[in-house]
């Protein structure tokens, strides 16, 4: 170990990412702020800081042969190793601080540890073999795209990070040794978010990006230039900086336990988290102690406030949820197009009458919006109101230019047990192939993918039973029975089919809804190229559903059709719901493993049905009914503008669905950091 970090890249000859390197000092100086999360490019020295940093810091006391790296000085917290070892006095020795890396197929007996193959062959005893958990006690963790790791696997780090130890109990084991590491976590977000549960757990979170300065670049190449070409002398020019930069460490990690916070600066840091909506009580927690670590990194006895706010700019990015709506915004005094206002009226409020006489309309319709807010949208026509009656606007075709492309939200189905077939980029699942990742072993159901590693492992503690019961001229060596044989549980990601149900009645055509609304579509279906879905669309107006594009892999045919889709009519929303939920059941038929996302688009103000019943009721019944199959994933994007009125019928759509609820704003990725950060 002593060679591990030999002509490492000094810590201080890193150009740029200041808030990387102040995040990892912080954690060097108070391990118990949770480790750090890296978002962003590749190629931007993540690995490189944690090593060189890891090279700086002061020798570690263990020990010596202790596979867990004890404090010889800490007697409590000595693993059951050295606690079994009696009378005798602990040997101490000193190595440098670990950085072990976790390898993207790690699989749970890699991590966490499991029986000693070898020593249970030898002795027909089972033994605990430590695993990653325990290489990296009082050192770093280093998980490279941490997004891509198995959730399970991702899961029982940070729980051991959390705790400080490894508790494993699996094949006849029982054994708990400390894990009190550092974890530091890297990823791409393009590639996908992690978990908030997961996001939660990591102390501090920064985001890296690469050098933009021309001259820092142009720096940046002759310093790799220069340590490639004689290491020896480039170590030498940062010398010093390192050894002031550890001196610094040290004196920091001394002055910690001494720093002092006021009941006003505990004050103010609750109040940002309130502020930010964060949920629970670790990020109050992380801001106190990474704040002490600051002040004591700058030789101070007191956090002020600038150390509270640096500290919340890391602890708070990836905790923040969605903050309370605002108001809606006041009625404008007067509208730039009178005729599209009351064209649009005319839509969204299809019980008010109608005068004909121009100059008894204002006071009628300030009486029939008092009554709309009080009462609930049917979706009804009055008698005396005919269908098409001042409806001619909005019953014209138009056809509406597509708005502006974002970056969608992650949307996947939730995880099951289900094995599928396929290929694609979208949602993780379990694989009846023989591709994928291998994440763990199972007892053997004949498929032939059998885990060489967890058979052996399986059958060792009985090889010295089963030697001494064979036959003389049995010379195996092994003997391995059926009940030993386990197979690989394999993990890949597949396409989705996609179902997007649009609303293209004459509704979506006031106030430009129908640019926001292809703009939202387009973007969901560059998400879906991007993913490798079969995407569909279907779309509802003039008393009819149709199938505008059946399940096809173009992206390409999709975007020209939905460019040239017309907006007009009446909303016949039942007729779309039920055409995209034959379309989904005749896909689920030829593969009953699928799991569709069906995507509706709409302000659910439907004003047709197709029975005799009220349209808004026909509709629910319909949904209510199409909730009961479990295998959809449900999504409502609701098009309803904020204003003084507003029916809210999509959001009631998507509840008597079951489905996840957005408006088309809640969709754009940028927009992460203002709204609850889950998986869709």
């Amino acid at each position: 170990m002593k060679n591990q970090f030999k002509n490492i890249y000094p810590f201080s000859a890193i150009i740029g990412q200041d808030q990387m390197k102040l995040a990892l000092i912080l954690n060097a100086i108070d391990p118990g702020i949770g480790g750090v999360l890296i978002r962003g490019e590749k190629g931007t020295a993540k690995s490189t800081a944690v090593r060189s940093l890891a090279a700086l810091l002061p020798d570690l006391m263990v020990v010596a042969g202790c596979p867990y790296s004890c404090r010889p000085e800490h007697p409590a917290g000595l693993c059951e190793t050295c606690r079994d070892n009696g009378t005798e006095p602990l040997t101490s020795a000193v190595r440098k601080v670990k950085v072990v890396d976790l390898p993207l197929n790690a699989t749970e007996d890699m991590v966490l540890g499991g029986i000693d193959f070898g020593f249970a062959v030898k002795s027909g005893f089972r033994r605990f073999h430590p695993g990653l958990l325990a290489e990296a006690n009082r050192g770093f963790l280093y998980i490279d795209e941490v997004n891509l790791l198995d959730d399970h696997i991702v899961d029982v780090i940070l729980d051991a990070s959390g705790s400080g130890e490894n508790i494993v109990e699996r094949e006849g084991i029982s054994f708990r040794h400390p894990a009190r590491f550092i974890p530091v976590g890297t990823m791409n977000p393009e590639e996908g978010d992690l978990r908030p549960q997961f996001l939660d757990r990591f102390g501090l979170c920064v985001q890296v990006t690469g050098e933009t300065d021309p001259e820092g670049r142009i720096e940046l190449m002759k310093r790799r230039e220069a340590f490639d070409n004689n290491p020896e002398t480039f170590l030498k020019r940062f010398e010093r900086q390192e050894k002031n930069l550890a001196d610094q460490i040290v004196r920091s990690q001394e002055l910690l336990t001494g720093i002092k916070l006021t009941e006003k600066t505990r004050t103010f840091i609750t109040e940002l988290c309130l502020e930010n909506n964060v949920a629970g009580h670790r990020a109050d927690i992380v801001i106190e102690r990474t704040a002490s670590a600051l002040a004591a990194y700058e030789e101070r006895t007191e956090v002020n406030v600038d150390d509270v706010n640096r500290a919340a700019s890391m602890a708070l990015p990836h905790r923040r949820r969605d903050a309370m709506p605002p108001p809606p915004p006041p009625p404008p005094e007067k509208p730039e197009d009178d005729s599209q206002e009351k064209d649009e009226n005319k839509e969204e409020q299809p019980d008010q009458d109608r005068p004909d006489e121009k100059e008894d309309q204002a006071p009628d319709q300030k009486d029939q919006s008092a009554k709309e807010i009080e009462e609930p949208y049917s979706g009804e026509l009055k008698e005396e109101e005919p269908e098409q009656k001042g409806d001619a606007k909005s019953s014209r075709e138009q056809i509406f230019e597509i708005g502006e492309t974002f970056k969608v939200r992650k949307i996947a189905p939730a995880k099951d047990r289900v094995l599928r077939r396929g290929s694609g980029r979208r949602s993780r699942t379990r694989t009846a192939q023989k591709q994928g990742r291998y994440v763990k072993s199972a007892l053997s159901k004949g498929r032939g993918d059998i885990a060489l590693d967890a058979t052996l492992r399986a059958a060792a503690p009985y090889q010295l039973r089963r030697r001494l019961d064979a036959e003389a001229h049995d010379n195996l060596t092994l003997f391995i029975k059926e009940e030993d044989i386990r197979e690989k549980v394999r993990e890949k990601r597949v396409g989705n089919f996609i179902l997007f149900l649009v609303d293209a009645s004459g509704s979506m055509g006031a106030r430009a809804r129908m640019v926001a609304s292809k703009g939202a579509v387009l973007s969901l279906l560059l998400d879906a190229y991007q993913k490798r879905d079969r995407v569909a669309m279907v779309t509802f107006r003039r008393g009819e559903a149709s199938v505008n594009l059946p399940p096809t892999t173009s992206i390409e045919l999709a975007a020209k059709l939905l460019g040239e889709l017309p907006v007009g009519g009446r909303t016949p929303l039942s007729a779309g719901l039920i055409k995209g939920f034959d379309l989904i059941r005749i896909h689920l038929l030829k593969d009953p493993s699928a799991r569709p996302i069906f995507i509706i688009i709409t302000d659910g103000k439907t004003n047709e049905a197709i029975g005799e019943g009220k349209p808004v009721d026909e509709a629910f019944s319909f949904a209510q009914k199409m909730s009961l199959e479990d295998r959809i994933k449900y999504v409502v994007v609701d098009t309803e503008q904020l204003g003084i009125i507003r029916f809210g019928l999509a959001e009631k759509l998507a509840s008597v669905l079951c489905a996840d609820y957005f408006k088309i704003e809640d969709l754009k990725a940028d927009e992460l950091i203002d709204i609850t950060r889950r998986n869709i």
